[in-house]
């Protein structure tokens, strides 16, 4: 036989040899193309985010957008905490979710040290306000609220004042250096802004049109079991003041409560807890928006493991659920979920 013929019986052979491996033998397990892939977390199901940990949820609403707004976790082991900025997120849908990245270092206030704690921001006249906790320079030891600000939902977002909003100089009746935390934010109908804050005590104080300086006293309205992470809303004439809560004769963990008001100055009813524990979490931190007709609640969990991080005390995931109302105003307790809005709201 030729050598050309040679060549081209051997590689009809083998290609035929190829064939019937191909559709006789079994594929080595893993290898086959066409086989389906695990399926991945419904959209929309928690935790939200599972490429980086994240915390203190704080929403706010923009036209037919939510945002979110994080503190990074990115404690190591033996880290209580180590937060150094704040990250934003847009939905339109609760499902699919846009990552705009840093909005802010905490160091981007001057005067601070560090520690990007809970925030919160909130548009009004234009620009949008963002209030947050951080560690002060040893000028006003302990921790103090900042207010920065911005053009656009996403910033950045520059220091508005040069200085700290609040001081844990200002509210000396606390026993320890972080009762300063946690700013939440609420314009009423009427136009007026308030500010609550607070670590075992919860304050409230009304601030200027310009929305950095404080128009009035600080006054104290903290409600049973108050820990920290306090969220003001409204709905139709009801003022809610929703926070991290701890009955420390009962529990290990912090809770969700909340207690209602006709006026956002209180007298303020204890209505109980809306939730349990965040999952392997001491802490847990609401924030509650309405977006598109429908309530919703965002807390955290250390439910998230990334690698060979395992979620922690410092290393937590952020969570939403449905929020739904009785009939007379007072909020149907809370079930936290894997599905979270993945699914309809429970009837």
């Amino acid at each position: 036989m030729p050598a050309k013929s040679r060549t081209f019986s051997c590689l009809r052979h083998a290609a035929l040899a190829l064939l019937l491996c191909s559709t006789v033998l079994p594929a080595a397990a893993g290898t086959d193309p066409h086989a389906a892939h695990p399926p991945g977390p419904a959209p929309g199901s928690n935790p939200l985010f599972r490429d980086r940990f994240t915390a203190d949820p704080a929403p706010l609403v923009v036209g037919d957008r939510l945002y979110l707004y994080v503190g990074h976790d990115e404690a190591r082991d033996g880290e209580m905490f180590n937060m150094r900025q704040w990250l934003a997120y847009s939905t339109g849908d609760m499902k699919h979710w846009t990552y705009h990245g840093p909005v802010m270092q905490a160091t981007d206030f001057k005067w601070a040290k560090g520690d990007a704690w809970a925030s919160q921001v909130i548009g009004k006249d234009g620009r949008y306000w963002f209030y947050t906790a951080v560690e002060h320079d040893d000028t006003h030891p302990g921790k103090a609220i900042g207010v920065a600000v911005s053009d656009s939902p996403t910033g950045p977002f520059v220091d508005a004042r040069g200085s700290a909003l609040v001081t844990n100089q200002m509210t000396p009746k606390g026993e320890h250096s972080w009762e300063d935390i946690d700013p939440t934010v609420f314009t009423d109908d009427d136009g007026s802004t308030w500010i609550a804050w607070g670590n075992r005590h919860c304050y409230i104080a009304r601030l200027k049109p310009n929305m950095i300086e404080l128009d009035g006293p600080i006054t104290e309205i903290t409600p049973p079991h108050f820990e920290e992470g306090p969220w003001l809303h409204k709905r139709g004439d009801t003022y809610y003041l929703t926070y991290a809560s701890l009955d420390r004769s009962t529990h290990t963990d912090e809770r969700i409560s909340y207690a209602t008001a006709s006026s956002i100055q209180g007298p303020w009813t204890y209505r109980g807890e809306l939730t349990g524990s965040g999952k392997n979490s001491f802490t847990i931190h609401p924030g509650i928006a309405e977006f598109k007709g429908q309530w919703y609640i965002f807390l955290h969990n250390a439910a998230l493991t990334i690698g060979d991080q395992e979620g922690a005390l410092g290393r937590r995931a952020v969570t939403v659920e449905y929020l739904q109302y009785n009939d007379d105003g007072t909020l149907k307790p809370v079930v936290q979920t894997e599905e979270g809005v993945s699914v309809p709201p429970p009837r």
